[in-house]
């Protein structure tokens, strides 16, 4: 969602080039489309609200899909490409090896400081156009303990295959079969598996086993290219004359009263427009963890003390008796808390994707037939475990293993393995709006191991698995086996806890997999719709609880349910009126 002041031109782009058929165009819904009424207006054209978009045009709704930000993938006319991809239909988004690049900035993919106060994606595609790629099936007992009645695995498992169906996943990712930056995968295997006691699984063909399991990772790639939402559900919903992407549209607010909603307000080239609702439309949010909830709040739906502060610096168009308060608006933000640990063995050779200069041969194999280092993230190995809690829950922990070392252990036996706390954990913080005047969304301060069970967990799995490695120091390093750099091998539970919980370059860092900030049966209920409104709606990673596995997929899923539910409320002829 990235403002762009040029949006008539990039409309031009989207007719011409964008999705390489006039047809398309020519499909989409374009007379005057600011002054019409929509049975669905969809905010953020992101991992989630492609999805939904597609469904309910699909079910015949008058949909407009409205993005703040531009193009991504070369199928949407992105020309934002290192010299190597000219000459061809490839943008950097298409290319998986290139996504850490997006980690240096430098690039119109990101939202801008004045929309969001974290690292998020702001383009057609949103963060499922910049991330890995990973497309981990969350397991039943995520939906099962950790979310509400009608949400549970038995009742998203239509929407699962749905997804799985139009988008699946896979596991084998250069397109000539072979598996490239594999001396970290061995390495790993070994360690986890002969001599930890993991199990060596298939994650797609066990989803539901995630303790003490250890495999290749999944993606979502197709033919050798980043997949996603944009290359699937949004060509479905292209081709609809019910439908209408917008890019270059920034959403400032509902307009509605107690609730019922019955137009928005978009900036696009600098004019502000009311964009109405048809007298039984719906708006759904899908801009992100972060960004819906302050889209709520500047909309004069949230937590009273945040309304009245906006109101008070003139920022909400309705007085108070037409505010609706609801407290757990933004409620619960999470992330992974993670730390890197640095890995080294005399058998490893790192390999680093290079945005501008990859090794020739690298270059010519992925260009010729999609094959090589270039045709995935980065990630070759990935492992799940729990760690029982004495109350009977438990506590997941995640690792996965890069190809290369980080900061400064870039030495050219060195990997990265990422460890990050995931389901169960009792840390979470708050979506909240800057002080500076501008009230700009962003996480509160609080996200990490603010509940002292998480940090004891996620060390205790570290001690754990380290005590499956051969003896070793920083300064004698294993000269067989895996070597850990900064933190010791033989360090004591407490060290680790220490280390993993005091900020560095390799602990207590975002991962930026923001979610759970508007949780089903909290601040939205089954149908998604906003608790104390009658038509708005949330469905992207807010209404989402802490998953087990990376939250693309489960996210996706939610778009699929969420569409399925809201497309219900129809059916059940609900009154809308003012």
């Amino acid at each position: 969602m990235k403002w762009l002041s040029t949006s008539a031109a990039i409309a031009g782009l989207l007719s011409q080039v964008a999705y390489g058929a006039p047809r398309f165009a020519k499909r989409q819904n374009s007379t005057a489309w600011t002054a019409q009424e929509w049975d669905a207006i969809v905010v953020g054209a992101g991992t989630a609200g492609i999805i939904v978009a597609d469904r309910l045009s699909e079910a015949g709704k008058k949909t407009l899909l409205l993005e703040l930000g531009g193009l991504s993938y070369g199928i949407t006319g992105s020309t934002e490409k290192p010299a190597w991809l000219n000459g061809t239909d490839l943008s950097r988004v298409d290319v998986p090896g290139l996504y850490k690049s997006i980690f240096n900035g430098g690039t119109d993919l990101l939202c801008p400081s004045d929309v969001v106060n974290a690292f998020q994606a702001c383009t057609i595609g949103g963060n499922s156009a910049i991330n890995a790629g990973l497309y981990f099936q969350p397991p039943a007992s995520d939906w099962d303990d950790y979310h509400p009645e009608g949400w549970k695995s038995a009742d998203v498992k239509d929407a699962t295959q749905r997804l799985l169906d139009t988008q699946p996943s896979v596991t084998t990712y250069s397109q000539d079969g072979e598996y490239y930056m594999q001396t970290g995968y061995e390495e790993a295997k070994k360690w986890l598996v002969d001599a930890a006691g993991f199990s060596d699984v298939s994650f797609n063909e066990e989803p539901d086993s995630k303790d003490k399991v250890f495999g290749r990772p999944v993606y979502n790639y197709i033919n050798g290219q980043r997949g996603g939402p944009t290359r699937t559900y949004l060509q479905n919903a292209l081709s609809r004359s019910n439908f209408r992407l917008q890019i270059g549209a920034r959403v400032r607010h509902i307009n509605h009263v107690r609730g019922v909603a019955s137009s928005i307000t978009v900036e696009i080239e600098g004019s502000s427009i009311k964009i109405p609702l048809s007298p039984t439309g719906r708006i759904i949010l899908s801009a992100g963890a972060i960004a819906s909830p302050g889209l709520l709040m500047h909309s004069g739906i949230g937590p009273n003390e945040t309304i009245a502060q906006l109101s008070a610096a003139g920022l909400i168009p309705n007085n108070s008796s037409s505010w609706v308060v609801n407290s757990l608006v933004g409620e619960g933000l999470f992330d992974n808390p993670n730390t890197f640990i640095e890995l080294s063995a005399p058998t490893i050779e790192s390999y680093v994707q290079d945005y501008n200069n990859p090794i020739p041969a690298d270059r010519d194999l992925y260009l010729s037939t999609r094959s090589g280092p270039y045709a995935f993230a980065s990630q070759t190995s990935a492992f799940w475990a729990y760690m029982p809690n004495p109350d009977g829950t438990k506590t997941g922990v995640q690792g996965t293993i890069d190809s290369s070392g980080h900061g400064e252990y870039g030495n050219n036996h060195t990997v990265t393995l990422n460890v990050y706390g995931t389901s169960g954990l009792g840390s979470a913080g708050r979506v909240i709006l800057s002080q500076d005047g501008n009230f700009i969304p962003g996480p509160s301060s609080d996200i990490y191991y603010t509940d002292p069970r998480d940090a004891e967990n996620i060390a205790e799995f570290i001690y754990f698995i380290f005590q499956a490695l051969p003896p070793s120091t920083p300064e004698s390093l294993a000269a067989d086996g895996l070597t850990p750099l900064n933190i010791p091998q033989n360090s004591t539970v407490e060290e680790i806890r220490t280390y993993i919980t005091t900020p560095s370059e390799y602990a207590v860092g975002a991962v930026q997999h923001w979610s759970s900030s508007c949780r089903i049966g909290k601040c939205v209920d089954a149908d998604t719709k906003v608790i104390g409104t009658k038509n708005i709606h949330v469905v992207d990673a807010s209404i989402v609880s802490p998953l087990t596995v990376n939250p693309q997929f489960g996210v996706m899923v939610a778009a699929e349910k969420g569409a399925e539910r809201i497309l219900e409320t129809w059916k059940s002829g609900i009154e809308i009126s003012l």
